[in-house]
């Protein structure tokens, strides 16, 4: 059976799971402790989480959604998508997400109705203390993604 929880409190026990979607620990730090943190279990057993942020009047915005190697490709994402839609749909128009332009992921957030909004040149480049590599290639831009809630 999935349940859907906010964690409110100790949300750096995640730490590990979000690490899998954004491997420096100074930019989670960022956005953390500021934005609203969704843990997904099945069966009671932890498989993905997400954290969601305010960014202005009708924006918020996907920092991080991972799901554990194990359990990747079974949907999980996805019915995590689904719920973070509806959650925020009466408080926000508008949800974005920045990834790497790596097309199967691009092709993830294209599936659940995002569409391309704008890139970012260089940013892993400029903001992160190593290079990040997805499958062997190189992060340099970062694409952002915009979905409308209000449908």
């Amino acid at each position: 059976m999935i349940e859907i929880k906010i964690i409110k409190h100790k949300k750096d026990a995640f730490l590990d799971l979000l690490l899998l979607a954004d491997e420096q620990e100074s930019m989670i730090d960022k956005y953390l402790q500021r934005g609203e943190l969704f843990a997904l279990f099945d069966a009671g057993d932890l498989k993905s989480v997400c954290v969601v942020t305010h960014e202005s009047d009708g924006v918020c915005e996907l920092k991080n959604i991972a799901t554990y190697e194990k359990w990747q490709h079974k949907g999980y994402a996805g019915k995590l998508l689904n719920h973070i839609f509806s959650h925020f749909k009466n408080d926000y128009s508008t949800m974005l997400v920045g990834t790497g332009d790596i097309p199967w992921i691009i092709q993830f957030y294209q599936k659940h109705g995002f569409i391309i909004s704008h890139r970012i040149k260089n940013f892993f480049t400029e903001n992160y203390d190593t290079p990040m590599y997805d499958g062997g290639v190189q992060l340099v831009d970062m694409v952002y993604l915009k979905r409308d809630l209000v449908q």
